[in-house]
């Protein structure tokens, strides 16, 4: 297995990790509120923050225990990255479109936010099940 695929098992986790604690700490904080009353902002900056730094530790970790080709990618690696972020690419443009529809209609900053956050998640998680595939059954670069 490649640094770059073993960096993209890691991204995958942490996005669903991410994600998950942030939904499960608003839903809690919510106590039978409506959401919309959830002070969502220092929770989701939060674990954007967080995702980001463990994405950070998670590579240095697998630099330190795998330190054969870290850092290192090759034509390959570099085809298979551009063709995750494409396929991820259309979720970040739908959740700008909803995000943009939520705005017209003039919903809640809570929903407009958490429209963007889970269309980055929902990026993240089909780039790089899109880069695993291609890592695992192969890749003809059209």
């Amino acid at each position: 297995m490649s640094f770059e695929e073993r960096n993209t098992w890691v991204f995958l986790v942490i996005a669903i990790v991410a994600y998950a604690c942030y939904v499960t700490i608003v839903l809690v904080s919510a106590g039978g509120r409506a959401l919309v009353e959830v002070d969502y902002g220092p929770v989701m900056l939060s674990t954007i923050g967080g995702a980001i730094v463990a994405g950070i530790l998670g590579t240095i970790a697998i630099s330190v225990i795998w330190p054969k080709g870290a850092g290192k990618s090759d034509q390959r690696d570099k085809e298979i990255s551009r063709f995750g972020d494409h396929v991820g690419q259309a979720f970040v443009v739908i959740g700008g479109v909803v995000a943009l529809l939520f705005a017209i209609v003039r919903v809640d900053y809570f929903w407009i936010a958490n429209a963007v956050y889970l269309a980055f998640v929902l990026s993240a998680l089909l780039g790089s099940i899109a880069k695993l595939v291609a890592y695992r059954r192969g890749f003809q670069p059209w």
